[in-house]
């Protein structure tokens, strides 16, 4: 399997859950790339691509969320970040996958929709797939969201969807 990972992370729990999963993946075998969001193609081709993003004013990051962040703590981000890259892209070739990060009140919205809605819009079938939560804006991720991430990447091996 050939994975190629994109992420947006302000706090490094978005890059916690994707560098865990890629992890897994090469632990299974795969052949992994992970990129930020600011320096990944426009184009790619996989067996799958996961593009993951935290929650951000109830959908991805953009500019102002992103200044928000650093007001509260986070380092200066690379920017652009998946919202703009989606723009950009020209082609995702094989089965895409939407993740994210939230803060697991049904009232936070979803990156992963986001990703899923952006996505279709240029005629590319994306999945939801699942939400990670932190316990608050910087984090850290909540207790068993790692292992969460792992048994996922494992089920995407294993070849079932994996939605938990």
């Amino acid at each position: 399997m050939r994975a190629v990972v994109v992420v947006e992370s302000y706090f490094g729990n978005a890059s916690q859950v994707a560098e865990t999963i890629a992890t897994t993946l090469r632990e299974r075998g795969a052949s992994v790339e992970v990129h930020d969001a600011a320096s990944a193609p426009p184009r790619l081709e996989a067996d799958l691509i996961l593009i993951c993003a935290p929650t951000h004013n109830l959908s991805l990051p953009s500019a102002s969320s992103r200044a928000q962040a650093v007001q509260r703590g986070a380092p200066q981000p690379a920017e652009p970040g998946v919202q703009e890259w989606l723009d950009e892209v020209t082609a995702l070739t094989g089965r895409v996958v939407a993740i994210g990060t939230t803060a697991g009140s049904r009232f936070t919205g979803s990156a992963a929709k986001a990703i899923v809605k952006r996505v279709a819009r240029k005629g590319i079938r994306a999945e939801r797939g699942p939400e990670f939560v932190v316990n608050a804006t910087a984090g850290p991720l909540r207790t068993g969201e790692i292992e969460r991430a792992r048994d996922w990447a494992l089920s995407v091996v294993a070849g079932s969807s994996g939605q938990k």
